[in-house]
């Protein structure tokens, strides 16, 4: 038995009042999730252990069957993996965000829905002002900023320190952002991992937040933006910034697994599938955005099908559009997963001799209402040939609750995932 997972990353949602008090899984045109739920069996899972962060970087892993209290630390590190910067011992990895700032507060985590194009400009030119040397003797810079995808990027700082407290970006739409700059939380002394205290580390991001947004006013690509009278992409906001994390493989986890694959669009899953001794295939058109290449998703997860026991596939398309509270689109996303990309490959698989259990489930909840991280119980599916199906009729967050498989927490989905040869 092969094994495929298919994350909707964000899709589902609270009841909503101009859907007449349905949720959008419930709303939503979904004929091939249907099926699959009332073919298979269905259930609830808890994606974020206690005292966590709602985040994708936590629940991501958590499906994955990891145990956050021994491997999390942050998305920064994870994501310096998956845009291939090795991480060396003494260096303190964050999320770098390049977001819109107007009238002193955030209006948009994405920097307008910068492309990587433009973004990796604005970044090599923040590195080419803001990059710090240690001491001239040893030429190693104390800060260094790498491009990732669209909005999302990469600090690095030299001997960094972890015990910070940072804002999400998109937490926090059309708040004030100074008071979301970053605090200290123990300035007692440095860790064995820091040559910075804590509040030196705090004290040098947010200076560097300060100086981005006078450096990226000036800059052209901005320029041009307000003269349009569009979004400008004119601050960094870093923020989940961690050491290099300790993670085994997933074929060291689950002997079912012999070797496994990742497809997603984002730096961040890329990274957690790098730790988990997964492939990392890219696929033309992937954006992260409504507009990904869905179909170009589809067929490289059934070719790495053949070749891979377990595959991750990861859209995150609903995300997106939840934090930019955009209903419609979000609806679309939703529909969109369930026919340009899991119909095609059900209906691929269902010819196949070898059988392939699948599984359809969203990271967390991203309200449209809220436009953020919701860490409520998220609904999923399991269906596979031959597996005796439950009551669940249809696919959602309240169907869900009466799924056979009931409320699991963390770690059992997986392992529930893996029961099925």
């Amino acid at each position: 038995m092969k094994h495929i997972i298919i994350l909707g990353d964000g899709m589902a949602d609270l009841p909503v009042e101009r859907l007449g008090g349905k949720t959008l899984l419930q709303h939503a045109s979904i004929p091939m999730i249907d099926r699959l739920a009332r073919e298979g069996r269905c259930g609830r899972l808890i994606t974020v252990p206690e005292g966590f962060p709602p985040g994708s970087e936590v629940a991501n892993t958590a499906i994955l069957g990891y145990d956050l209290n021994k491997v999390y630390e942050g998305r920064g590190p994870l994501e310096a993996a998956s845009i291939g910067y090795e991480m060396a011992d003494d260096d303190f990895a964050i999320r770098c965000n390049i977001i819109t700032i107007e009238d002193g507060k955030i209006i948009t985590h994405n920097g307008g829905n910068l492309e990587t194009e433009d973004a990796d400009v604005l970044i090599r030119y923040l590195n080419d002002n803001l990059a710090k040397p240690i001491n001239k003797r040893e030429g190693c810079e104390r800060v260094k900023f790498i491009t990732g995808i669209q909005y999302r990027h990469l600090l690095v700082i030299k001997g960094g320190n972890k015990d910070i407290v940072c804002a999400p970006p998109h937490d926090h739409p059309n708040e004030e952002w100074r008071p979301l700059l970053v605090k200290s939380a123990d300035t007692s002394c440095a860790s064995h991992h820091s040559a910075l205290t804590a509040e030196q580390t705090a004290d040098l991001i947010n200076e560097l937040i300060l100086k981005s947004q006078e450096l990226l006013a000036k800059h052209p690509y901005n320029l041009a933006k307000a003269a349009k009278g569009e979004r400008q992409a004119n601050s960094i906001w870093p923020w989940s910034g961690g050491y290099r994390p300790s993670m085994e493989t997933l074929m060291t986890q689950y002997p079912q697994v012999k070797s496994g694959a990742v497809i997603s669009a984002v730096d961040l899953i890329r990274g957690i599938g790098h730790y988990a001794g997964l492939r990392i295939i890219e696929v033309e058109g992937a954006t992260g955005l409504a507009n990904t290449n869905y179909e170009g998703k589809a067929q490289a997860a059934i070719e790495a099908l053949k070749k891979d026991d377990f595959v991750f596939v990861h859209v995150e398309a609903s995300d997106e559009a939840g934090h930019d509270g955009d209903l419609e689109l979000k609806l679309k996303t939703i529909e969109y997963l369930d026919q340009r990309l899991i119909k095609p490959v059900y209906d691929e698989i269902s010819t196949w001799d070898e059988p392939v259990a699948i599984a359809v489930l969203p990271d967390h909840l991203t309200p449209v209402e809220m436009r953020i991280h919701v860490g409520q119980p998220v609904p999923f599916l399991i269906w596979h040939k031959g597996i005796k199906a439950d009551d669940v009729q249809q696919y959602d967050e309240v169907s869900c609750v009466s799924g056979s498989y009931g409320l699991l927490k963390l770690d059992e989905f997986m392992k529930e995932f893996m029961k099925v040869n």
